[in-house]
């Protein structure tokens, strides 16, 4: 039973605390009783007067022990106790300030027998610290503290820092916006209401519909619009190293969803580190279900703000211009909170929207303008070009003489067409221009050989020097069943200061959209049960990006750990030769069955190994057992020629089957 709290109320002259001091008293007492008693022995009477006075001081400084004693006691002690699920009675009477005796008696009264020694639950404890007059608070442990992934920041990466006296001549600038999501969910219909709402709808020249950009006026602010088609275009001109967009717009059209190709856009406005505002699209359809999307948008990462979450998500019709004042309201409103400035007075820079060979014109070239001021006049370096700028347009293709920040223009006067997204620079003369173009071009020369940027095998090497804190993954696999798992098991791995960043996550085979990606982000891609496509092959090998592909999990998941950890040993890595179509199929008597193939690219080698595709599905591979050419055996057969294939161990070969030609290499690390 309890200790009631009423015990504990009680007055000094009774009780247990009473006791405890009167028990404390009595040895005094009883000693100087004694001291006495010997001080009055027969004979000692004269000696026993003669000691009083000693005998009086010892008894005035035995009460002030006493009384200092009291007062010890009477100090008041914490009030609090934190206490956690399972506590020992001397840790408990130690953070009490008392003596474990005393606590056992009181578990005693209470009912329970403990020893010093022995733990008591939080409960129990409790109860007996209340009775001694304490508040007991159960002791909740600090919550874990969780590693945040890195928060990709809200400014796109392009931003610059200026010096403090170039502070001062820092000028507001208009954002730059892109539109992106899927296809037939209304981007260029967007685009056209935007811009039938806020530009003349006479346009001198006929340049506007081809210059890939323009800029609008809203409440007296304005804002520019990229019009690149998809966001493989977005992609490919980041790759290139123009970082122009301060804003992305996702359009969801509200009777379809979120459909693969928005994912891909969010993943590639992610990468590009952009805002992302979300204009639900066609709400005049009654078919239009707005809250799914959120729903499905909410599990991308894309919370509403009405739920809780950063999300701005504008509900628009390009049909009625129901919420296009708004989407544009919501641009401005970002904009101002990115504070986007730039200083007009430094050298003109920025980058290639487009460019086009004219007939009569030549080269012409779509520029956005980033910094500095740009005149006609100037001479300017694009990319592995260069020339002297004779006439200047602005969007609507009225000349122009100066262009500001943010400002897209039309510029003539190029030696040659620029490729988009490439980066240009103002200089002082065409003299430095030719000496830089010719510089470019032999760097460029020299880099000719294709290298690897980023693969498994040295991300551990360039982790310790300092190169890399974190490792890109382009996920693709077979099934959306798929990527859960082997996300959630590369995500666990934990190597130093290495993270693992999913830059996008899909179904399908490898594509060239994910190799842009790739290039844009230095990533590595990473399939799952899927194919390679040979021009997305093509373009990995040219730029140089490692992709790897697997059949089972537990062998991706343990290359990248090894890789992580700086393991992971020599592979033998797939070297596609060529490709060939199976013409006809030829029964040969005690031979088998010959393919009658054309090649369609690359080569067939008598030696290599051959996969074989029914139906995008791999259905046996092999080695080629025998390469025919009107009879005759021939070691190769290069594209468009025709031949016979035979292939060891395997005659249910079909018209249609496509064979896939390739060898297998092995590559070592090589230590640095």
């Amino acid at each position: 039973m309890p200790i009631s709290n009423k015990s504990k109320s009680q007055s000094p002259g009774k009780g247990k605390g009473t006791t405890r001091l009167e028990s404390k008293a009595r040895p005094t007492g009883n000693s100087s009783g004694a001291q006495n008693s010997r001080g009055n022995k027969p004979g000692g009477g004269r000696n026993a007067g003669a000691q009083r006075p000693h005998s009086d001081a010892s008894s005035a400084q035995r009460g002030d022990r006493r009384a200092t004693a009291k007062t010890a006691e009477a100090e008041p002690r914490p009030k609090t106790l934190e206490l956690p699920q399972q506590i020992t009675l001397r840790e408990l009477a130690e953070r009490m300030g008392c003596s474990p005796i005393e606590l056992i008696k009181q578990l005693m009264n209470a009912g329970v027998m403990a020893n010093i020694n022995q733990q008591i639950d939080y409960d129990t404890a409790a109860i007996v610290a209340e009775d001694m007059g304490y508040t007991v608070k159960e002791y909740q442990p600090p919550a874990p503290v969780l590693e945040e992934e890195p928060v990709a920041p809200t400014e796109p990466a392009h931003r610059r820092t200026y010096t403090a006296e170039e502070q001062k001549y820092l000028t507001e600038r208009p954002p730059v916006v892109t539109i992106l999501g899927h296809v037939d969910h209304g981007k260029t219909s967007l685009l056209d209401v935007i811009r039938s709402s806020s530009v003349q709808s006479h346009e001198a020249g006929g340049i506007t519909q081809h210059i890939g950009a323009y800029q609008i006026q809203v409440n007296g602010k304005a804002i520019t619009f990229l019009d690149t088609p998809g966001h493989e275009a977005f992609t490919a001109m980041r790759a290139r190293g123009a970082k122009v967009t301060d804003l992305v717009i996702l359009v969801v059209a509200a009777d379809d969803g979120v459909q693969p190709q928005t994912r891909e856009a969010i993943d590639h406005a992610r990468a590009a580190r952009v805002p992302i505002i979300v204009a639900v699209n066609k709400m005049d359809l009654p078919t239009a279900n707005p809250d799914l999307v959120q729903h499905q948008l909410a599990d991308l990462g894309l919370v509403p703000e009405d739920w809780g979450g950063d999300s701005i998500q504008v509900f628009v019709s390009a049909k009625t211009k129901e919420g296009i004042d708004n989407l544009l309201d919501m641009i401005l409103l970002v904009a101002e909170m990115a504070e986007l400035k730039a200083n007009p007075r430094r050298e003109a820079e920025g980058a290639v929207v487009e460019g086009k060979l004219d007939r009569a014109r030549g080269p012409i070239a779509t520029l956005l303008l980033q910094e500095g001021t740009l005149k006609t006049g100037d001479t300017i370096v694009v990319g592995q070009t260069y020339g002297r700028i004779k006439a200047m347009f602005d969007y609507q293709g009225n000349p122009i003489k100066r262009a500001t920040p943010s400002m897209p223009v039309v510029v003539m006067g190029l030696k040659d067409v620029p490729d988009a997204g490439d980066t240009f620079k103002q200089v002082d003369s065409e003299r430095i221009a030719r000496e830089i173009v010719e510089e470019r071009q032999q760097q460029a020369a020299a880099a000719a050989q294709p290298t690897v940027k980023l693969s498994l095998e040295d991300i551990f090497e360039q982790a310790q020097a300092g190169k890399v804190k974190e490792l890109n993954l382009i996920l693709k696999a077979d099934v959306q069943g798929s990527i859960e798992p082997i996300r959630n098991s590369l995500e666990k791995i934990n190597v130093g200061d290495l993270r693992i960043r999913f830059v996008h996550e899909g179904v399908g085979n490898v594509g060239e959209s994910d190799v842009m990606l790739a290039i844009a982000s230095e990533a590595i891609v990473i399939g799952f049960s899927v194919n390679v496509d040979p021009a997305a092959q093509r373009l990995a090998e040219a730029e140089g990006i490692s992709i790897r592909t697997y059949n089972i999990i537990y062998r991706l998941i343990e290359d990248v750990q090894l890789a992580l950890a700086g393991m992971l040993e020599p592979e033998q890595v797939e070297v596609v030769q060529g490709q060939a179509i199976v013409r006809e199929v030829f029964s040969i008597p005690r031979v088998g069955n010959i393919a009658g193939s054309q090649v369609m690219e690359g080569k067939a080698h008598r030696n290599n190994r051959v996969r074989v595709k029914r139906d995008d599905k791999v259905v046996f591979e092999g080695r080629v057992g025998s390469l025919k050419r009107f009879a005759k055996d021939v070691r190769e057969v290069t594209t468009g020629m025709e031949c016979g294939i035979g292939i060891d161990g395997f005659n249910d070969i079909q018209v249609g089957d496509i064979l896939e030609f390739y060898t297998l290499e092995s590559v070592k690390r090589t230590e640095k």
